[in-house]
């Protein structure tokens, strides 16, 4: 899952996104509102954590601006002002939430996964794929109930398979959904982080090609039998 976090405060800022990363997020920064509305035109994001007092666009005029193009991505308010009127005027402007600094991470990451839970996608609580079961809220990753140990970035890559599918997904998607801008990998680094995956699935006894190569395109779930038999009956 891919997060805008937009703080001009450079010191939170690093923290914040320090700590969101440690959580299998993917953390982009900006430091002021007309940057964070060109990144927003650029990429798919799916929450947007915002701060109010920001230089050449504030954060509530930003988001505003959001909601009038169309915009329905989660976002957060994340600031220092903290009376009733700011909040209403927050939330009026087309937030989902507001949290008030000093922030507390453990408050925050829940409020993050119940607005991803409620968000457009209706994303299911737990995702599964035959034997293969992980769950977002606990990052706990299992295949016929032997638990898997998986790297962070690991983690990522079983969860966006998860989240597509048999959708073919290019080395070039790939690095878009779970690497930063700021440190993109070369695609021969993808491919290192895939095949250790399938390695440690295929320790728990998952089939060798659960992840599929499709040659010339990209990667995908391997079809489950269920589904071959079930179209063979159609």
């Amino acid at each position: 899952m891919r997060i805008l976090l937009v703080e001009d405060d450079l010191l939170v800022a690093e923290a914040l996104s320090e700590a969101l990363t440690d959580q299998r997020y993917v953390v982009d920064v900006v430091h002021d509102g007309e940057s964070a509305w060109q990144q927003i035109k650029t990429l798919c994001y799916d929450l947007i954590l915002l701060d109010v007092m920001l230089p050449e666009l504030d954060g509530l005029t930003l988001c505003k601006r959001l909601r009038s193009h169309g915009y329905s991505l989660p976002v957060i308010i994340i600031t220092a002002l903290d009376t009733s009127t700011d909040k209403v005027n927050g939330l009026d402007a087309g937030a989902d939430d507001y949290i008030v600094k000093p922030i507390d991470l453990q408050e925050l990451f829940a409020r993050i996964r119940a607005l991803l839970r409620r968000g457009i996608f209706s994303l299911p609580p737990v995702l599964g794929w035959g034997n293969l079961r992980l769950d977002p809220s606990t990052y706990e990753v299992a295949y016929q109930d032997r638990c898997l140990h998986l790297t962070p970035k690991e983690y990522c890559l079983l969860e966006l398979f998860l989240r597509n599918g048999r959708r073919v997904l290019p080395r070039s998607v790939i690095i878009e959904r779970i690497w930063s801008l700021e440190s993109p990998p070369e695609e021969s680094t993808v491919k290192a982080h895939i095949k250790s995956l399938r390695n440690k699935l295929r320790s728990v006894g998952a089939p060798n090609d659960l992840i599929e190569t499709v040659h010339g395109v990209g990667y995908r779930l391997k079809q489950q039998e269920s589904e071959l038999v079930g179209s063979y009956r159609n």
